[in-house]
């Protein structure tokens, strides 16, 4: 009785584990968040390049990847679509899109700083450093500010 007892318990323990390194291993990939590398990539409904294109996305678009399947990645944008991309057009350099109608770049982290830029819906930025719920942000022109992280994605 105490060998089937302790096999019960053993089983049950490894049972926890794995269930505990699967749900790790989820939640981890869940937030990887990943750019593309080029400008002109296309998202497909299938880890295929004969499936159907969705939507083609630019060089720094953000994306988080839920998934993957051999060199195919399965991913979310900030708007919730999802698809499917080749991995090797993913680079693991974080960036940062617009998820507003407008954002304002600020001189500092706060409202009351002085305006620097305004950004429209879709703009992407290379996060450089965050303070409080504020993120200091470079656009590809050079313009820096910093923008209130609830206007961004991810955030």
């Amino acid at each position: 009785m105490t060998k089937i007892r302790f096999l019960f318990r053993l089983s049950l323990l490894s049972i926890l584990i794995g269930a505990t390194s699967c749900l790790l291993a989820s939640t981890a990939m869940a937030e990887e968040y990943v750019s593309v590398v080029k400008d002109g990539v296309n998202i497909r409904s299938g880890p295929d390049t004969t499936k159907e294109i969705l939507w083609t996305v630019f060089k720094g678009f953000p994306l988080q990847v839920t998934d993957q399947q051999g060199n195919w990645s399965k991913v979310v944008d900030y708007e919730g679509d999802t698809g499917w991309i080749a991995s090797s057009l993913l680079a693991k350099e974080k960036t940062l899109i617009v998820k507003v109608e407008t954002a304002n770049l600020r001189v500092g982290a706060g409202i009351d700083y002085e305006l620097v830029a305004s950004a429209k819906h879709g703009v992407v930025f290379k996060p450089l450093e965050t303070e409080g719920d504020w993120v200091k942000v470079k656009h590809a022109d050079g313009t820096t500010g910093w923008v209130a992280s609830r206007l961004l994605w991810p955030n």
